[in-house]
């Protein structure tokens, strides 16, 4: 009985500690979902379709006037909020999936106006220049344009009907208007009344 009992009780300490051993973790995980060359193939493909798609700031106001018609700001959600072109809508380059396109512009033909930072001159603030400074004077400056990206992505996404701004645009031209919090409405003028 005794050599029963010690056969259970080891056989009993085995399987416990057959159980409490850690799982053998693999080292190999699968390769992320970036792929450069992929992109850097459909970024070929989009240089020379957005040649002909640069537009100055008149035709980029006339063409918001249509119906199937939207502008599109890729800025974060704060720099919205603070300062956009009147009319444009929103969707945070961080947020582009197919699926969050669908449902802001459901429909692939629509006309994309986009614009970005770089578009826009005298409000470091709501618009900064995005750009890197060389440490070398040799160096040319390079500037990063949300706009490349956002046109890039619009496109792999099946949005062909895509147009940029290709002026720099000052925030005090008076033929460009602007919402959001930090825009200064101005003051009504009453007329004094004379004694």
């Amino acid at each position: 009985m005794k050599k029963i009992n010690l056969i259970l009780v080891l056989v009993t300490v085995y399987a416990f500690t057959a159980c409490a051993q850690p799982a053998k973790i693999s080292t190999q995980l699968p390769a992320s979902k970036v792929d450069f060359d992929a992109y850097e193939g459909l970024a070929k493909e989009v240089k020379e379709f957005r040649k002909n798609r640069l537009v100055n700031l008149s035709k980029f106001l006339l063409l918001s006037k249509d119906q199937n018609t939207v502008i599109l700001d890729t800025r974060s959600t704060e720099m919205y909020n603070r300062k956009h072109v009147k009319g444009a809508i929103h969707l945070n380059f961080a947020d582009f999936t197919q699926d969050n396109l669908r449902l802001l512009i459901p429909d692939l033909n629509t006309r994309i106006l986009i614009y970005c930072n770089n578009n826009f001159d005298d409000d470091a603030v709501n618009f900064a220049t995005k750009s890197a400074r060389p440490r070398s004077i040799k160096k040319k400056e390079t500037t990063l344009a949300l706009n490349i990206p956002t046109f890039i992505n619009l496109y792999g996404y099946g949005y062909k009907n895509v147009y940029e701004l290709a002026d720099l645009v000052s925030v005090f031209n008076k033929g460009i208007e602007f919402e959001g919090t930090d825009v200064v409405r101005p003051t009504p003028v009453i007329a004094r009344v004379r004694n």
